[in-house]
Formats: C-alpha cells, sequence, structure tokens
C-alpha cells in the first residue's frame, strides 16, 4: 500500500504498530528518535510519515517543522490531546491528519488510506482546469499563472484544486476543511484564512485586489477569473 516511517520511542507500540501496518500491506520502516526520523524523511522518502509528539530528543512539534522544512511528506499525527485548538495548532503546524491516544492499528491503517486517497490518488483521472491565466494540472500537481510556473506547497495545492472542481462556485470555509484537511467540523477558519493568505501571494492578488480567489463575506471563496 504505502512506504511509511514510524517515529515512536516506545518499543512496544513502535514493534506492535509495526508489525500490524506490515500485515496491512504496507512497507513500514521505524525510529524512535525525532531526529532520526528527520534524518529518515529526507534520505528515505517515505510516502507517510506517522508521528507521535512524546519523543526523548525533541518536541514533537519542533520535529514536524523540521520535516516540513525538508518534505511534503503526508504527516499522522499521535497526540494525547484532542481539544479543537490543539488539533488546529497541529494542522497549521503542516500536520495531515491526526489520532487520539490511545488508538487501534486498525485505525491508523483507515487514517493512512483516507490521507492517500485525500492526498493524490483521487487526482490521476482528474482534468487541467483553467481560470483566465490559471491553469492548474492535478494529475502533475503543476500551477502556472500566465505561462508562469508557481510553486506551492503541498496543502496549497491541494486547496486551491478543492476550489477548481467547483470553478465560479462559492466553496464554504467549512467545506474546505473537511475537504482539505479532513476536519468534518467547524473552528478552523484561520486555517483556512492563512493558506487562503499564502496562496494568494503566490498567485500575485491580494484580498483587496483579487485575481481568481474571489471572497464572498459570509459564505466562502470562489474560484474565477476577474472581470
Amino acid at each position: 500500500m504505502a512506504r511509511v516511517l514510524l517515529v515512536e520511542d516506545d518499543d512496544a507500540i513502535r514493534t506492535s504498530l509495526g508489525k500490524a501496518l506490515t500485515a496491512a500491506g504496507h512497507v513500514v520502516s521505524a525510529v524512535a528518535a525525532g531526529a532520526d526520523g528527520v534524518a529518515a524523511v529526507a534520505r528515505d522518502k517515505p510516502e507517510v510519515l506517522l508521528l507521535d509528539l512524546g519523543l526523548p530528543d525533541l518536541d514533537g512539534r519542533d520535529v514536524l517543522a523540521m520535516v516540513r522544512s525538508v518534505s511534503d511528506v503526508p504527516v499522522i499525527v499521535a497526540t494525547a490531546r484532542d481539544d479543537d485548538a490543539s488539533v488546529v495548532r497541529l494542522l497549521d503546524a503542516g500536520a495531515d491528519d491526526y489520532v487520539i491516544k490511545p488508538f487501534s492499528a486498525a485505525q491508523m491503517d483507515a487514517r493512512i488510506r483516507a490521507v492517500l486517497r485525500r492526498l493524490g490518488q483521487d487526482q490521476q483521472g482528474e482534468s487541467t482546469v483553467e481560470v483566465g491565466g490559471l491553469r492548474i494540472d492535478p494529475r502533475s500537481r503543476e500551477v502556472t499563472v500566465d505561462g508562469a510556473a508557481v510553486e506551492l506547497t503541498r496543502k496549497e495545492f491541494d486547496l486551491l484544486l478543492a476550489l477548481s472542481r467547483r470553478p465560479g462556485a462559492v466553496v464554504t470555509k467549512r467545506e474546505l476543511l473537511a475537504e482539505v484537511w479532513g476536519l468534518p467540523w467547524g473552528g478552523g477558519d484561520r486555517t483556512v484564512d492563512v493558506h487562503l493568505s499564502w496562496l494568494r501571494r503566490k498567485l500575485g492578488e491580494t484580498a483587496a485586489a483579487p485575481r481568481f480567489l474571489h471572497s464572498v463575506r459570509g459564505v466562502g471563496i470562489k474560484l474565477a477569473a476577474d472581470g
């Protein structure tokens, strides 16, 4: 199914989860320390990273930041905190999904498969979208504006792709949270707003002078050519 890197300091969890995910068809490598995890991401280029936040050498959030500086690998975080604010902070920091401890191997396997579906497998049959001078290719994950390449992070591309699936239609922030971040509940508006701000900057526009991303106050965002 996927090449998985597990960063977990508990020997029993690391061993049992690794065996269960291997039995589910994944190719699993595992390390016990955050620094080793960052090195393994850069060296081995896994398809999914499973990251425990309670590591002996580095705070898991710091590991997440280091990983994001070198890779766009999908990251599923294991955390003991389940309040909305903590989850939103993790997603803002670059996590793609999370599981609350304690969790089962079956739950983690389901999360892996869901993240992989959300982040690429379903895009292979999609056609290129063009809106004004903006061109989005879901298969190659490439974006151009007026023929010039635009470098986006994976999450920025996923956000733009979600909007491009409904060109000209207003998409609510709740819908974007569910589709891009896998959060079918509110409370993460700032997550969407921050990524929209980054995306606008790279597309050469601002909220006050939009070219492609148009805010509809109190409703959501629509992708449409200006004028």
